[in-house]
């Protein structure tokens, strides 16, 4: 009987000789594994929108504002500075269009706004950096203006203030 089938495996596949020989991408599989998790409660639009958010929203918005949680409802969870919360209240319809777009799918239909400071994520990296040092005459000349103040703590705060203040106008 050649037409007779051989009996599957006990994991209901068939036998190795009838699948076809060679490697299989191991990226399909992990990926229909995790769908089911990552795609609980948003996780997986969560991920993909942190880590792109200053290119989906432009990088003001990014500035202040940090996606943290999508609902099943559509809801999108935004922390934002206390600042930029009535802005992004007014801008939402725009948002919610760069979201989607992002995401090639309808997947937010509203953000939900809650004031607070950013994460660390969201924050710009590292500090500004030193403005570089003074030259001789702007020392000289900010030593000038200062020398008629007496108070010597008075004098040194005078001085810090100065130098940043001469720093930052160049």
């Amino acid at each position: 009987m050649s037409g007779a089938k051989q009996p599957r495996s006990l994991t209901g596949q068939e036998p190795a000789s009838e699948r076809g020989h060679g490697f299989r991408a191991v990226g399909v599989a992990v990926s229909k594994l995790g769908a089911p998790i990552a795609g609980k409660r948003g996780g997986g639009l969560l991920v993909r929108l942190k880590a792109d958010w200053p290119a989906i929203v432009g990088t003001e918005w990014a500035a202040v504002s940090w996606p943290t949680a999508v609902a099943r409802d559509g809801g999108l969870k935004l922390r934002t500075i206390a600042a930029a919360a009535l802005e992004l209240q007014h801008r939402a319809p725009l948002l919610i269009e760069r979201v989607n777009i992002f995401l090639g799918r309808p997947a937010v239909t509203r953000l939900i706004l809650v004031q607070g400071s950013l994460p660390l994520a969201a924050a710009p990296s590292g500090s500004s950096p030193s403005p570089p040092p003074l030259t001789f005459g702007e020392i000289a000349a900010l030593d000038e203006r200062l020398s008629t103040i007496a108070h010597p703590e008075l004098r040194n705060a005078l001085a810090r203030l100065g130098r940043a203040v001469i720093a930052i106008r160049r």
